[in-house]
């Protein structure tokens, strides 16, 4: 009985060190994605520039992991530090984005001018990068930049020019995040100042 009092512990500790490592970078460029085997190495096509392309990339490394680029900007290296998940922002284009939180309303629900007003003054603080943090679960990744979002691998990512369907089921992931290209922001941006302006003046 002593022995295997004393087995127990150590089975435990063994198990605790062979527990898997999981890393997700999620590649976001401005054109195509070619990685090669060792999915180490990501060459970004010298296109046209105009669509977004994603590459999603799994290590089981405990290791830092490094991901050499080569791109019409030039070469150059990015970081994946420690388990989670990862955005790699391989664009010419600054990325913002933050954790949604969908499927909590009623549809079809007018928002008001003041919640419009404060989401306005979030997204421009956002572009500036202006109370960005991890605890605010906000993100500013410069170009050729990653960025680390969250532990939770399983977690759902929308990237830039890529719409949250209206009928998602939000519960069926541990979180969900929408990334924007700079330029896309300033379009909404835009946007959301016209509606502010139009509400301020009583213009229906």
């Amino acid at each position: 009985m002593r022995i295997s009092g004393l087995l127990l512990p150590a089975a435990f500790l063994l198990f605790s060190a062979c527990k898997g490592h999981e890393k997700k970078v999620l590649v976001y460029a401005s054109d195509k994605i070619t990685v090669d085997d060792s999915r180490q190495n990501i060459t970004i096509a010298n296109g046209d520039g105009t669509t977004h392309h994603e590459e999603e990339l799994d290590f089981s490394t405990g290791d830092p992991i490094t991901l050499n680029v080569t791109s019409p900007q030039g070469k150059y290296t990015v970081t994946i530090p420690g388990d989670g998940l990862y955005i790699a922002n391989l664009k010419s284009d600054t990325v913002v984005g933050s954790r949604q939180h969908v499927g909590t309303g009623e549809g079809g629900e007018r928002i008001t001018q003041d919640a419009l007003k404060q989401k306005l003054d979030s997204l421009k603080k956002l572009v500036t990068d202006q109370n960005v943090s991890e605890a605010n679960q906000n993100y500013f990744i410069l170009p050729g930049k990653a960025a680390f979002v969250t532990t939770e691998t399983k977690a759902k990512v929308f990237g830039p020019f890529t719409t949250v369907p209206g009928g998602f089921d939000a519960s069926s992931v541990p979180a969900v995040y929408k990334f924007y290209s700079m330029s896309e922001m300033r379009e909404i941006l835009g946007k959301l100042d016209k509606m502010v302006e139009k509400d301020s003046t009583g213009a229906k």
